[in-house]
């Protein structure tokens, strides 16, 4: 059940509009910055320790799949740990990476799959939600794990090669200036970003709530069955954080399933494909690394759903 209060007043809104009571949007808008400025401070607290976990550690881990993701034996199951921790630009470093050849396809792969960018700060944004979070990240990891180790056998298998750019000329381009500032700058400016985008879902939700009412919602998405792991993987393919974020708040409302989410977030790389697909030349290998992570996103979604 959807039970975000915002949400709530909305459905009630829309049940006195049926009575003829107008719909006085001023409550929605009102439910949603309240729902909303009670998260600031968890969503706060969330990245600054993302922050602190990247400005200590994040070069170094950085490094460390520099060093092991190349092909070796389970360099794709280190990508999938290490995608994992939450951090904003390791899919975009993971891409200039495999752009310069430094880690293999696998490894990418796993990266972009395990990848959690803003869903853990919004779970736990969401005290009741907190359990979950470690649930999610285990599921991604061994997904991005088994489906990174079975991509790089399968190139092995084939002999297939590719041709990349020189890591020094990829890096030189990059650089989002993440690390120019301390970490409370950082944490805040993240915060304020995350916190318009859930507002705004909050806002979107809250006004289709009163227009169609929850049960009506809740019977579309879920008489979709084995389509809504493939349009929330489609959403999450959207290169912005606003997609981990609306998907995150979907499922922390009980819009829509576990699996629907994981597919989800499993696609959600963030900019890392956008970026992949500006430091990559070879358009023919980014479509194919963005199909295979589609389709073991969506798959595994409808698997879980069947659980």
């Amino acid at each position: 059940m959807i039970y975000n209060s915002a949400l709530a007043s909305a459905v009630l809104a829309a049940h006195n509009h049926s009575h003829g009571e107008s719909f006085d949007f001023a409550d929605v808008f009102l439910d949603a910055l309240i729902d909303s400025a009670k998260m600031l401070p968890f969503l706060f607290l969330a990245f600054l320790l993302m922050e602190f976990l990247e400005h200590k550690a994040g070069d170094k881990l950085v490094n460390f799949l520099r060093k092991t993701g190349g092909g070796r034996a389970g360099s794709a199951a280190v990508g999938a740990l290490i995608g994992c921790v939450p951090q904003c630009g390791f899919s975009v470093a993971a891409s200039n990476l495999y752009a310069g050849r430094v880690i293999s396809a696998g490894t990418l792969i796993a990266v972009f799959l395990s990848t959690s960018d803003e869903a853990v700060p919004v779970l736990l944004a969401h005290p009741d939600k907190i359990g979950m979070v470690w649930q999610l990240l285990l599921v991604k990891v061994i997904i991005a794990a088994i489906a990174g180790i079975a991509v790089d056998i399968f190139i092995k298998l084939l002999k297939i090669k590719t041709d990349g750019e020189s890591i020094g000329e990829i890096c030189s381009e990059s650089g989002c200036g993440c690390g120019s500032h301390g970490i409370w700058y950082s944490a805040l400016k993240h915060t304020i970003n995350i916190i318009i985008f859930i507002f705004a879902v909050n806002i979107v939700l809250g006004t289709v709530m009163s227009l169609v009412g929850e049960e009506a919602v809740e019977h579309f998405l879920g008489s979709m069955g084995v389509f809504q792991p493939l349009l929330a993987g489609l959403v999450g393919m959207i290169p912005n954080c606003a997609a981990s974020v609306f998907i995150t708040e979907l499922y922390a409302e009980g819009a829509i399933t576990f699996g629907s989410a994981v597919a989800g977030l499993c696609t959600g790389a963030g900019i890392g494909l956008a970026v992949l697909f500006r430091a990559n030349k070879n358009i023919k290998e980014n479509l194919i690394i963005t199909g295979v992570v589609y389709a073991v996103g969506t798959v595994c979604g409808m698997v879980l759903n069947l659980f």
